[in-house]
């Protein structure tokens, strides 16, 4: 496979060598050595100190995709109601995984290039519907918009609902996170985004009240919550532990408090806002409508009229330089410049820019 000296794909993003080599250890098994029940304990402290939370975190083997199927499994049962927020793939994306435990769900579709922001909508939404659980997208990559959590998050307090179940898979270490503040009882993270790990490992931060209604439903399969209740204090794991996966993601939230995690979030901030603008200065069109809150993670932005995505594509390539495609209706019509993690580095945005005006004004 062809290597780019210009990786801007919005995840798996590229692996810094620091995190790399720490899967370069021969490792004992993870099931009866002492050490790795530490390094999880520290690694579930250390995303607890990001998202801001006092609850639990689990930490699983998976990609980003397997917690989500984590929460719903482990807390919903047909016949129960989920109100689904949708902002684009992802948010959507719940409400047929929900609709395929036999759950009644209700989509508030705010558009693919909007953010939430009628919480009269919402409201009104939960009084009728009365849900167990309400489903968002904090990040919503392919769109390249970030969503408001903590009015939901209050709506959910106010209205007695049980479940708020947010995926912050592409917005951890790139924008603030505040669990508890929220009111978040799932939310749901992954290893190749903001955190630059590669994509093998997962974790959910699980509130009390969750807790509660993971052992009423009580599932059992490879996602299940349940058997991770009481694993830092007992050290029995439900399955072997992937210590190298466990190693590269401790790695990686060591290296983003080293930076310090303010430091962190402006650096997304400050580099998304230039490739912002060097794209609205080529003529370009940014995705998002007018209003809407732009992701500091990822840039989603029209392709050129006259070019098709396959030969922007192309030529981007030929230059050293990968972005992302899109999925489902935004597929051909929508690219994405993940600045994130590693990738969000404002002289690889830069040179980034400037291939691109070249590619789009001289082709």
């Amino acid at each position: 496979m062809e290597k780019y000296l210009i990786p801007l794909v919005p995840g798996p993003v590229a692996v810094p060598q620091e995190i790399l080599k720490v899967a370069a250890t021969n490792f004992g098994s993870a099931d009866f050595e002492p050490e790795y029940l530490a390094l999880y304990k520290d690694t579930e402290k250390l995303l607890q100190k990001m998202m801001e939370t006092r609850n639990r975190v689990v930490i699983q083997t998976g990609e980003g995709m397997l917690v989500l199927w984590t929460a719903l499994k482990s807390t919903l049962k047909p016949g129960d109601r989920v109100l689904v927020l949708s902002t684009g793939l992802f948010g959507e994306g719940f409400g047929d995984m929900a609709k395929a435990l036999g759950c009644e769900i209700r989509v508030l579709d705010f558009g693919y290039d909007e953010t939430i922001h009628d919480f009269d909508a919402v409201e009104k939404a939960i009084v009728e519907f009365k849900p167990k659980m309400i489903t968002m997208v904090q990040n919503e990559t392919p769109s390249g918009t970030t969503n408001p959590v903590k009015e939901i998050g209050d709506l959910k307090v106010k209205h007695g609902v049980s479940l708020l179940c947010v995926d912050i898979v592409s917005g951890l270490g790139g924008t603030p996170i505040h669990v508890d503040d929220w009111h978040v009882d799932f939310a749901l993270g992954g290893s190749q985004k903001c955190l630059s790990a590669p994509a093998n490992m997962s974790f959910l931060s699980v509130s009390e009240e969750a807790w509660k209604i993971v052992e009423e439903v009580n599932y059992a399969g490879y996602e299940a919550l349940l058997p991770f209740r009481n694993v830092t204090e007992t050290g029995y794991f439900p399955y072997t532990p992937y210590w190298q996966g466990t190693a590269q993601l401790h790695k990686a939230c060591e290296l983003i408090f080293e930076e310090g995690l303010e430091s962190c979030i402006a650096r997304h901030e400050k580099v998304a806002a230039y490739c912002r603008e060097r794209i609205k200065e080529m003529g370009l069109k940014i995705y998002p409508v007018k209003g809407a809150v732009c992701s500091p993670t990822v840039t989603a932005v029209y392709v050129p009229e006259h070019m098709t995505w396959e030969r922007l594509d192309s030529e981007l390539r030929v230059q050293g330089m990968v972005v992302g495609g899109n999925y489902g209706k935004l597929a051909g019509k929508v690219f994405r410049i993940g600045h994130m993690g590693s990738q969000a580095n404002i002289n690889l945005i830069k040179e980034a820019m400037d291939i691109l005006e070249t590619v789009v004004h001289d082709i």
